[in-house]
Protein backbone atom coordinates (compact mmCIF):
# COMPACT_ATOMS: atom_id res chain seq x y z
CA UNK A 1 0.00 0.00 0.00
CA UNK A 2 1.01 3.63 -0.49
CA UNK A 3 0.44 6.18 2.27
CA UNK A 4 0.68 9.94 1.73
CA UNK A 5 1.76 11.72 4.90
CA UNK A 6 1.22 15.44 5.49
CA UNK A 7 2.85 17.52 8.26
CA UNK A 8 2.04 21.21 8.85
CA UNK A 9 2.04 21.67 12.62
CA UNK A 10 4.47 24.60 12.83
CA UNK A 11 6.68 26.23 10.19
CA UNK A 12 7.66 23.29 7.95
CA UNK A 13 5.38 22.10 5.16
CA UNK A 14 6.15 18.45 4.47
CA UNK A 15 4.75 15.59 2.42
CA UNK A 16 5.96 12.00 2.22
CA UNK A 17 5.09 8.77 0.45
CA UNK A 18 5.57 5.42 2.15
CA UNK A 19 5.22 1.99 0.55
CA UNK A 20 4.11 -0.02 3.57
CA UNK A 21 6.79 0.84 6.18
CA UNK A 22 9.43 1.89 3.64
CA UNK A 23 10.04 5.58 2.97
CA UNK A 24 9.89 6.38 -0.74
CA UNK A 25 9.96 10.20 -0.64
CA UNK A 26 10.04 12.91 2.01
CA UNK A 27 9.86 16.57 0.96
CA UNK A 28 10.18 19.48 3.39
CA UNK A 29 9.68 23.17 2.60
CA UNK A 30 11.11 25.33 5.37
CA UNK A 31 9.98 28.91 5.97
CA UNK A 32 12.94 31.29 6.09
CA UNK A 33 10.68 34.29 6.69
CA UNK A 34 10.69 33.71 10.47
CA UNK A 35 14.45 34.17 10.94
CA UNK A 36 14.21 37.96 10.90
CA UNK A 37 11.72 37.86 13.78
CA UNK A 38 13.75 35.52 15.99
CA UNK A 39 10.95 32.95 16.15
CA UNK A 40 7.89 31.56 14.37
CA UNK A 41 5.14 34.07 13.53
CA UNK A 42 1.89 32.02 13.42
CA UNK A 43 0.08 34.13 10.81
CA UNK A 44 3.07 34.09 8.44
CA UNK A 45 3.46 30.35 8.97
CA UNK A 46 -0.15 29.69 8.01
CA UNK A 47 0.11 31.75 4.83
CA UNK A 48 3.34 30.04 3.82
CA UNK A 49 1.73 26.61 4.32
CA UNK A 50 -1.06 27.62 1.93
CA UNK A 51 1.54 28.51 -0.70
CA UNK A 52 3.63 25.38 -0.15
CA UNK A 53 1.19 22.53 0.42
CA UNK A 54 0.26 21.73 -3.21
CA UNK A 55 3.81 22.01 -4.67
CA UNK A 56 5.26 19.94 -1.80
CA UNK A 57 2.71 17.14 -2.25
CA UNK A 58 3.24 17.23 -6.02
CA UNK A 59 7.02 16.87 -5.64
CA UNK A 60 6.64 14.04 -3.10
CA UNK A 61 4.41 12.09 -5.50
CA UNK A 62 6.74 12.69 -8.44
CA UNK A 63 9.77 11.55 -6.43
CA UNK A 64 7.85 8.41 -5.48
CA UNK A 65 6.90 7.98 -9.16
CA UNK A 66 3.21 7.44 -8.40
CA UNK A 67 -0.02 9.31 -9.03
CA UNK A 68 -2.61 10.15 -6.38
CA UNK A 69 -4.83 7.38 -7.74
CA UNK A 70 -2.30 4.84 -6.39
CA UNK A 71 -2.68 6.06 -2.80
CA UNK A 72 -4.29 3.74 -0.24
CA UNK A 73 -4.78 6.41 2.44
CA UNK A 74 -3.77 9.92 3.51
CA UNK A 75 -2.44 10.63 7.00
CA UNK A 76 -2.07 14.10 8.44
CA UNK A 77 -0.96 15.82 11.62
CA UNK A 78 -4.03 16.59 13.70
CA UNK A 79 -2.08 18.27 16.50
CA UNK A 80 -0.59 19.59 18.65
CA UNK A 81 0.70 22.69 16.89
CA UNK A 82 -0.25 26.13 15.64
CA UNK A 83 -3.94 26.18 14.75
CA UNK A 84 -3.56 28.15 11.52
CA UNK A 85 -0.78 25.86 10.34
CA UNK A 86 -2.64 22.67 11.29
CA UNK A 87 -5.77 23.78 9.43
CA UNK A 88 -3.88 23.92 6.12
CA UNK A 89 -2.69 20.31 6.32
CA UNK A 90 -6.00 19.15 7.81
CA UNK A 91 -8.05 20.77 5.03
CA UNK A 92 -5.87 19.48 2.22
CA UNK A 93 -5.84 15.92 3.57
CA UNK A 94 -9.61 15.86 4.06
CA UNK A 95 -10.34 17.23 0.60
CA UNK A 96 -7.93 14.84 -1.12
CA UNK A 97 -9.12 11.76 0.78
CA UNK A 98 -12.76 12.66 0.11
CA UNK A 99 -12.13 13.18 -3.60
CA UNK A 100 -10.14 9.95 -3.92
CA UNK A 101 -12.59 8.00 -1.71
CA UNK A 102 -9.75 6.60 0.42
CA UNK A 103 -9.30 6.47 4.22
CA UNK A 104 -8.27 9.56 6.15
CA UNK A 105 -5.93 9.00 9.11
CA UNK A 106 -5.35 11.54 11.90
CA UNK A 107 -1.96 11.38 13.62
CA UNK A 108 -0.69 12.97 16.81
CA UNK A 109 2.50 14.93 16.11
CA UNK A 110 4.33 13.61 19.19
CA UNK A 111 3.23 10.06 18.42
CA UNK A 112 4.72 10.53 14.96
CA UNK A 113 8.12 11.49 16.38
CA UNK A 114 8.20 8.26 18.40
CA UNK A 115 7.06 6.03 15.54
CA UNK A 116 9.67 7.48 13.17
CA UNK A 117 11.94 4.82 14.68
CA UNK A 118 9.87 2.16 12.90
CA UNK A 119 10.49 3.38 9.36
CA UNK A 120 12.36 0.59 7.59
CA UNK A 121 16.12 1.09 7.87
CA UNK A 122 19.23 -0.62 6.49
CA UNK A 123 19.98 -2.53 9.68
CA UNK A 124 16.38 -3.52 10.46
CA UNK A 125 17.01 -2.23 13.98
CA UNK A 126 13.90 -1.06 15.84
CA UNK A 127 13.04 -0.47 19.51
CA UNK A 128 11.46 -3.39 21.35
CA UNK A 129 8.42 -2.74 23.53
CA UNK A 130 8.41 -1.44 26.16
CA UNK A 131 10.96 1.30 25.59
CA UNK A 132 11.62 4.80 26.84
CA UNK A 133 11.68 7.69 24.39
CA UNK A 134 13.15 11.06 25.30
CA UNK A 135 11.24 13.47 23.08
CA UNK A 136 13.08 16.80 22.96
CA UNK A 137 12.16 19.74 20.75
CA UNK A 138 11.52 23.45 20.80
CA UNK A 139 8.00 22.93 22.12
CA UNK A 140 8.16 19.68 24.08
CA UNK A 141 10.41 17.84 26.51
CA UNK A 142 9.02 14.52 27.66
CA UNK A 143 10.01 11.05 28.77
CA UNK A 144 7.55 8.62 27.23
CA UNK A 145 7.02 5.01 28.25
CA UNK A 146 6.07 3.35 24.97
CA UNK A 147 4.26 0.06 25.59
CA UNK A 148 2.98 -0.50 22.05
CA UNK A 149 2.60 1.46 18.81
CA UNK A 150 -0.30 3.50 20.14
CA UNK A 151 -0.04 2.85 23.86
CA UNK A 152 2.15 5.56 25.34
CA UNK A 153 2.40 7.02 28.84
CA UNK A 154 4.13 10.33 29.52
CA UNK A 155 5.99 9.73 32.77
CA UNK A 156 7.95 12.97 32.75
CA UNK A 157 7.47 16.37 31.14
CA UNK A 158 8.65 19.94 31.47
CA UNK A 159 6.65 22.03 33.91
CA UNK A 160 7.57 25.25 32.09
CA UNK A 161 9.92 25.61 29.10
CA UNK A 162 11.19 23.00 26.66
CA UNK A 163 14.87 22.14 26.28
CA UNK A 164 14.83 23.32 22.67
CA UNK A 165 13.50 26.69 23.77
CA UNK A 166 16.35 26.95 26.30
CA UNK A 167 18.82 26.37 23.45
CA UNK A 168 17.13 28.97 21.25
CA UNK A 169 16.87 31.62 23.98
CA UNK A 170 20.52 31.15 24.92
CA UNK A 171 21.45 31.40 21.25
CA UNK A 172 19.48 34.62 20.87
CA UNK A 173 21.34 36.18 23.81
CA UNK A 174 24.61 35.13 22.18
CA UNK A 175 23.61 36.79 18.92
CA UNK A 176 22.92 33.69 16.81
CA UNK A 177 20.09 33.70 14.23
CA UNK A 178 16.92 31.61 14.69
CA UNK A 179 16.89 28.67 15.12
CA UNK A 180 19.94 28.96 17.33
CA UNK A 181 20.30 25.46 18.75
CA UNK A 182 22.44 24.10 15.88
CA UNK A 183 24.78 27.11 16.19
CA UNK A 184 25.36 26.39 19.87
CA UNK A 185 25.95 22.70 19.14
CA UNK A 186 28.53 23.48 16.46
CA UNK A 187 30.50 26.00 18.52
CA UNK A 188 30.26 23.89 21.69
CA UNK A 189 32.44 21.26 20.05
CA UNK A 190 35.43 23.63 20.29
CA UNK A 191 34.69 24.99 23.78
CA UNK A 192 35.30 24.00 27.40
CA UNK A 193 32.08 22.62 28.92
CA UNK A 194 33.40 23.23 32.45
CA UNK A 195 34.27 26.90 31.92
CA UNK A 196 31.02 28.22 33.41
CA UNK A 197 28.37 26.83 35.74
CA UNK A 198 24.64 27.46 35.44
CA UNK A 199 21.99 26.52 37.98
CA UNK A 200 19.93 23.44 37.16
CA UNK A 201 16.47 22.71 38.53
CA UNK A 202 15.91 19.99 41.11
CA UNK A 203 12.40 18.71 40.37
CA UNK A 204 10.88 15.60 41.93
CA UNK A 205 10.17 12.55 39.83
CA UNK A 206 10.92 12.56 36.12
CA UNK A 207 9.73 16.09 35.33
CA UNK A 208 11.90 18.86 33.91
CA UNK A 209 12.22 22.62 34.35
CA UNK A 210 14.36 24.90 32.19
CA UNK A 211 13.08 28.37 33.10
CA UNK A 212 15.51 28.67 36.02
CA UNK A 213 18.43 27.55 33.86
CA UNK A 214 17.57 30.23 31.30
CA UNK A 215 17.47 32.87 34.03
CA UNK A 216 20.77 31.67 35.49
CA UNK A 217 22.36 31.86 32.05
CA UNK A 218 21.16 35.43 31.59
CA UNK A 219 22.36 36.57 35.02
CA UNK A 220 25.80 34.95 34.73
CA UNK A 221 26.42 36.66 31.40
CA UNK A 222 25.07 39.96 32.74
CA UNK A 223 27.50 39.90 35.65
CA UNK A 224 30.51 39.16 33.44
CA UNK A 225 29.50 41.85 30.94
CA UNK A 226 29.56 44.49 33.69
CA UNK A 227 33.33 44.21 33.91
CA UNK A 228 34.07 43.12 30.34
CA UNK A 229 31.80 44.32 27.52
CA UNK A 230 33.55 41.91 25.13
CA UNK A 231 33.01 38.90 27.38
CA UNK A 232 30.59 37.07 25.08
CA UNK A 233 32.69 37.42 21.93
CA UNK A 234 35.88 36.44 23.76
CA UNK A 235 34.33 33.35 25.37
CA UNK A 236 31.55 32.31 22.98
CA UNK A 237 32.75 28.74 22.41
CA UNK A 238 33.16 28.08 26.15
CA UNK A 239 29.75 29.64 26.87
CA UNK A 240 28.12 27.42 24.24
CA UNK A 241 29.81 24.30 25.57
CA UNK A 242 28.84 25.14 29.15
CA UNK A 243 25.16 25.86 28.52
CA UNK A 244 24.89 22.79 26.29
CA UNK A 245 26.42 20.63 29.02
CA UNK A 246 23.92 22.00 31.58
CA UNK A 247 20.91 21.26 29.35
CA UNK A 248 22.13 17.77 28.45
CA UNK A 249 22.93 16.92 32.07
CA UNK A 250 19.39 17.92 33.03
CA UNK A 251 17.92 15.74 30.27
CA UNK A 252 20.07 12.71 31.00
CA UNK A 253 19.66 12.81 34.78
CA UNK A 254 15.92 12.14 34.57
CA UNK A 255 16.24 9.70 31.68
CA UNK A 256 18.75 7.59 33.63
CA UNK A 257 16.54 7.68 36.72
CA UNK A 258 13.50 6.51 34.74
CA UNK A 259 15.46 3.73 33.03
CA UNK A 260 16.89 2.53 36.35
CA UNK A 261 13.57 2.69 38.20
CA UNK A 262 11.64 0.89 35.46
CA UNK A 263 14.52 -1.45 34.59
CA UNK A 264 14.27 -0.67 30.89
CA UNK A 265 17.27 -1.04 28.58
CA UNK A 266 15.60 0.04 25.32
CA UNK A 267 16.10 3.80 24.97
CA UNK A 268 15.21 6.09 22.04
CA UNK A 269 15.42 9.82 21.44
CA UNK A 270 13.29 11.90 19.10
CA UNK A 271 12.48 15.50 18.17
CA UNK A 272 14.58 18.34 16.82
CA UNK A 273 17.03 18.43 19.74
CA UNK A 274 17.82 14.73 19.19
CA UNK A 275 20.00 15.96 16.30
CA UNK A 276 22.30 17.65 18.83
CA UNK A 277 25.70 15.93 18.65
CA UNK A 278 26.42 16.64 22.30
CA UNK A 279 23.24 14.86 23.35
CA UNK A 280 23.90 11.95 20.99
CA UNK A 281 27.46 11.48 22.25
CA UNK A 282 26.35 11.64 25.88
CA UNK A 283 23.61 9.09 25.16
CA UNK A 284 26.11 6.75 23.50
CA UNK A 285 28.50 7.05 26.44
CA UNK A 286 25.72 6.35 28.93
CA UNK A 287 24.51 3.42 26.85
CA UNK A 288 27.95 1.81 27.06
CA UNK A 289 28.00 2.27 30.83
CA UNK A 290 24.48 0.98 31.44
CA UNK A 291 24.27 -1.60 28.63
CA UNK A 292 21.38 0.19 26.94
CA UNK A 293 20.19 -0.48 23.41
CA UNK A 294 19.80 3.01 21.98
CA UNK A 295 17.96 4.31 18.91
CA UNK A 296 18.88 7.66 17.36
CA UNK A 297 16.88 8.79 14.31
CA UNK A 298 18.70 9.89 11.13
CA UNK A 299 19.07 13.67 10.82
CA UNK A 300 16.25 14.08 8.30
CA UNK A 301 13.79 12.44 10.72
CA UNK A 302 14.67 14.52 13.79
CA UNK A 303 12.92 17.75 12.80
CA UNK A 304 9.26 18.03 11.79
CA UNK A 305 8.67 15.85 8.74
CA UNK A 306 5.87 13.97 7.01
CA UNK A 307 7.71 10.63 6.99
CA UNK A 308 6.90 10.16 10.67
CA UNK A 309 3.25 11.03 9.98
CA UNK A 310 3.23 8.51 7.15
CA UNK A 311 4.63 5.64 9.25
CA UNK A 312 2.11 6.36 12.01
CA UNK A 313 -0.57 6.37 9.32
CA UNK A 314 0.64 2.98 8.08
CA UNK A 315 0.28 1.33 11.48
CA UNK A 316 -3.10 2.99 12.01
CA UNK A 317 -4.21 1.74 8.61
CA UNK A 318 -3.39 -1.82 9.65
CA UNK A 319 -5.66 -1.31 12.65
CA UNK A 320 -8.34 0.41 10.52
CA UNK A 321 -8.13 3.41 12.81
CA UNK A 322 -9.57 6.01 10.45
CA UNK A 323 -10.81 9.59 10.89
CA UNK A 324 -13.62 11.43 9.13
CA UNK A 325 -13.99 14.88 7.60
CA UNK A 326 -15.43 16.20 10.86
CA UNK A 327 -12.17 15.58 12.73
CA UNK A 328 -10.85 18.89 14.09
CA UNK A 329 -7.25 19.85 14.92
CA UNK A 330 -6.02 20.47 18.47
CA UNK A 331 -3.26 22.82 19.59
CA UNK A 332 -2.14 21.19 22.84
CA UNK A 333 -0.98 17.67 23.63
CA UNK A 334 -3.88 15.40 24.57
CA UNK A 335 -1.94 12.73 26.48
Amino acid sequence: MYILGIESSCDDTSASVLHNNQLVSNVIASQLVHAQYGGVVPELASRAHQQNIIPVVDIALKKANISMSKLSAISFTRGPGLLGSLLVGNSFAKAAAYALKIPLIAVDHLEGHVLAHFIKNETDSYPSFPFLCLLVSGGHTQIMLVKDFFETEIIGTTIDDAAGEAFDKAAKILGFPYPGGPHIDKLAQTGNPDAFTFNQANIQGYDYSFSGLKTSFLYVLRDYLKTNPSFIEENKADICASIQKAIIESLMKKLKKAADDLQIKEIAIAGGVSANLGLQNTLKKTANEKKWNIYIPPLELTTDNAAMIGIAGYYKYLRKDFADIYTVPYTKAIY
